[in-house]
């Protein structure tokens, strides 16, 4: 069955890897994508933007315009495919923006929105919202294995954080997709991931580029106060992909509900850095701590048992093994 797939934000972390695995198999499916290149470049997907299985614009989620044109141009070849699949990737997820509401809202909800009744409008058959773990803000482990997607979540209010403001954005689109599926307009879900961290990432924003490249140029590495105590799970982005395109593939599992993506490999951020020096040839790397985060929960451990119950998903890349990438990858880049 040959596929039309629609990704917003295709040139981020997420997108371009997208493109990459659906692209392995040559059965016939196209790919439209678009991004704006807010927190990525044209390098991310240059090993295949001469595809003519790939055609890609350089428009943003929130220009009318362009998306309207956008969504002439996947009308104009849409009888041509035996199913249309739309794959929301964009999103301002900087931990530096998560404080700014205006700088997340647009983007995060509205043009996720926007894109969301696009995908009806044209007859797409399925609709996967990239959503995130930060949902589950103060409460986001237990003892059991992981929190779970049914699970109730307790969030930090205004008075403590307007870090939660990008949470609540995303929380929203979960409720757009459930309204979407229950009146019969979509097949979709959402998808919680966890801390997910790539050899590819262009901008050293999240904790693993941001320890190898502090490590690469000065030996040391200069860490929030919370890290003194905070473990994490860490996600590979092949394996992220992997799970977003298991989703689209199992229509039973599109029932308007949510799925985490995770690993079980937790880590303290402090062993993190520290392994990742070792892996470098740093012996006793210099860790400081400067900074602290309200707000910040200690853990964060996700259950995957949903979508390993309803999908053939599983985890493949381990966490030594992605660091290896990692570090490889920053190394060569000086």
């Amino acid at each position: 069955m040959s596929k039309l797939y629609a990704i917003s934000g295709v040139t981020g972390m997420t997108g371009n890897e997208l493109v990459r695995q659906i692209l392995v198999k040559d059965n016939g499916d196209h790919i439209l994508g678009f991004d704006n290149f807010f927190a990525s470049s044209i390098e991310t997907v240059s090993d295949f933007i001469h595809d003519e299985r790939f055609t890609f614009f350089p428009y943003d989620l929130n220009n009318r315009e362009e998306m309207q044109d956008f969504e002439r141009r996947i009308k104009a070849i849409a009888g041509n495919y035996e199913e249309i699949i739309y794959i929301n990737c964009a999103a301002v997820v900087h931990t530096e923006h998560f404080y700014h509401v205006y700088e997340t809202f647009e983007t995060n909800v509205e043009g996720m929105n926007h894109f969301l009744w696009q995908a009806i409008r044209v007859g797409a058959k399925k609709y996967i919202n990239c959503s995130t773990s930060e949902v589950y803000s103060m409460n986001s482990w237990n003892e059991n294995g992981g929190v779970k997607e049914s699970d109730f979540l307790t969030l930090s209010t205004v008075e403590h954080s307007q870090r939660t403001s990008y949470a609540t954005g995303k929380l929203l689109t979960e409720f757009f997709i459930k309204d979407a599926v229950d009146a019969g307009k979509i097949k979709g879900c959402s998808i919680r991931f966890a801390n997910v961290y790539s050899k590819d990432e262009r901008y050293p924003k999240h904790i693993i580029p941001f320890i190898i490249n502090s490590l690469r140029d000065s030996g040391r590495v200069v860490l929030l106060e919370n890290s003194r105590k905070n473990k994490r799970t860490f996600l590979n982005n092949y394996d992220s992909c992997s799970a977003v395109l298991a989703l689209a593939s199992t229509d039973d599992a599109l029932d308007g509900t949510v799925y985490n993506v995770a690993t079980d490999e937790e880590i303290s951020i402090i062993d993190l850095a520290k392994l990742c020096a070792s892996k470098m040839g740093i012996q006793d790397p210099v860790i400081e701590f400067c900074g602290y985060r309200k707000s910040d929960p200690e853990r964060r451990l996700l259950s995957t048992e949903k979508i390993r119950a309803r999908t053939f998903w599983k985890p493949a890349v381990c966490l030594d093994k992605g660091l290896d990438e990692c570090i490889s990858s920053y190394l060569k880049k000086i």
